[in-house]
């Protein structure tokens, strides 16, 4: 992360003074940060930059994205005990955030069947960057970061302008480079769409049988090759098999960042006499 963005969550953590780890004196110290729910690792990078910010020694014992068995050390720091006590939340922080959305994503991927399991802008403000990074090492798409990313027609620009003048004005407005996609919540918007030159089509909160239906009108018609489809609203653990069977290319789920729950993780400071015999506190 940019040392800018690093230093604001610093600030943010520690405030003007830390007067808990202000009671520990500058000794040397080792801990381990230990996943105590099995669960798919992320934000080992971000907790490394952490602790390398306070001059701490930092071992990654995995990889960002790879499966950890509950109750397995995840990582190894070493150097200043008050050092490790200041950093400690913060990086943990990253951690269970960002391994939540990764072991949710994995889940969903899995269970999707092979359709490409994508994540929203539902994020937190400031945060983004980081939960969309545990959707990819999840093996999930991120989707677009932010409105640049593509245009998105959504019903509400249709209650202002119209589906026909909404893409009308994408087509001029918008570079080559740029897909178009639209939100539609009826069969006849689909083809309307689709005939108008959308990129991409999205079913929103419609069930798998409408929108399997729909997937064989524009087969019909002759308009599926062309078209990215997506469903999108209501998706859940409990019925992303039959999204995925729809026919659909991709299926996105606020629910990756929205509904994923905090892996439980913390760090122990190790006493194993090696560093702390003998040792005079100041």
């Amino acid at each position: 992360m940019l040392r800018s963005e690093l230093e604001r969550f610093i600030d943010e953590d520690l405030g003007q003074w830390d007067d808990s780890s202000a009671l520990i004196p500058e000794l040397p110290a080792r801990g381990v940060v230990i996943a105590k729910e099995a669960c798919i690792i992320s934000g080992l990078a971000e907790a490394a930059e952490i602790f390398h910010y306070f001059g701490l020694k930092c071992e990654l014992l995995f990889d960002d994205g790879e499966f950890v068995p509950a109750m397995s050390t995840v990582l190894e720091v070493s150097g200043s005990a008050r050092g490790i006590l200041q950093s400690e939340r913060l990086a943990l922080n990253f951690l269970a955030r960002m391994s939540g959305i990764s072991t949710l994503t994995r889940e969903c991927v899995l269970l999707a069947g092979g359709v490409r399991v994508a994540a929203t802008r539902k994020t937190t403000p400031g945060f983004r960057l980081f939960e969309k990074r545990a959707v990819y090492l999840g093996g999930g798409d991120t989707h677009r970061f932010n409105l640049s990313g593509a245009i998105l027609i959504k019903d509400n620009h249709i209650m202002i302008l119209g589906l026909k003048e909404c893409l009308r004005r994408a087509r001029e407005a918008s570079s080559f480079t740029k897909k178009i996609e639209v939100e539609v919540e009826s069969l006849e918007d689909m083809l309307i769409a689709a005939r108008e030159g959308a990129d991409i089509i999205m079913f929103d909160n419609m069930e798998p049988a409408k929108i399997a239906a729909g997937v064989k009108l524009l087969e019909a018609e002759g308009l599926r090759k062309r078209l990215i489809l997506e469903a999108s609203g209501g998706i859940t653990l409990n019925n992303i098999k039959d999204y995925g069977a729809s026919g659909v290319d991709v299926i996105s789920l606020g629910a990756l960042t929205r509904d994923a729950k905090w892996i439980d993780l913390s760090l122990e400071i190790e006493n194993d006499g090696e560093w702390n015999a003998g040792r005079e506190i100041p």
